[in-house]
């Protein structure tokens, strides 16, 4: 059986989301900001990064699938659910757990895009650019990690696994 093995414990996530928070609320202070989560492995990120970023802001939600029920991307993007609140001429922060291939932070960009924010930015927890299939660069990251299966801190195992407050791995 395989032995897990911790990548970043809660205590260093919650450091570095801190500090992102604090990088974060400089870029938008007096801005008009929305941040869209992606569920659902974004949502622990997303209200652990907002908690730390003390500016008036809106939070919506937008519901995408590319990995079924597997390790890895399958390369085409749902959108299973659309945002509800107004865009336009806002500022726009889309916040997700990972960005592997980089098609789901894509394609939503390119959707977002289209409804007329004034800017959008993203910010991700953990970018694994070794898999990256679309040139795409995140403006905020938490932590770069190499091509290893992980889970915990929103990142699921099948079904389970999400309510982990730290990130693991496991190795053979």
């Amino acid at each position: 059986m395989a032995k897990k093995r911790v990548l970043f414990s809660r205590e260093e996530l919650q450091e570095r989301i801190r500090d992102l928070g604090k990088e974060i609320t400089r870029d938008y202070e007096g801005k008009d900001l929305i941040c869209i989560g992606l569920l659902r492995g974004g949502f622990i990120f997303l209200a652990d990064i907002v908690r730390e970023i003390p500016l008036e802001m809106d939070i919506d939600f937008m519901r995408t699938a590319s990995y079924g029920r597997g390790e890895k991307s399958t390369g085409l993007v749902k959108i299973l659910e659309n945002h509800r609140s107004s865009i336009e001429g806002k500022d726009v922060l889309v916040v997700d757990d990972i960005i592997d291939s980089g098609h789901t932070i894509a394609t939503v960009v390119d959707l977002l895009k289209k409804e007329g924010p004034k800017s959008i930015k993203t910010c991700l927890m953990l970018d694994k650019p070794s898999r990256r299939e679309v040139d795409f660069k995140p403006d905020y990251v938490a932590f770069e990690i190499p091509d290893v299966f992980i889970v915990g801190c929103g990142l699921n195992y099948g079904d389970y696994e999400r309510n982990v407050p730290y990130i693991y791995t496991y190795d053979d």
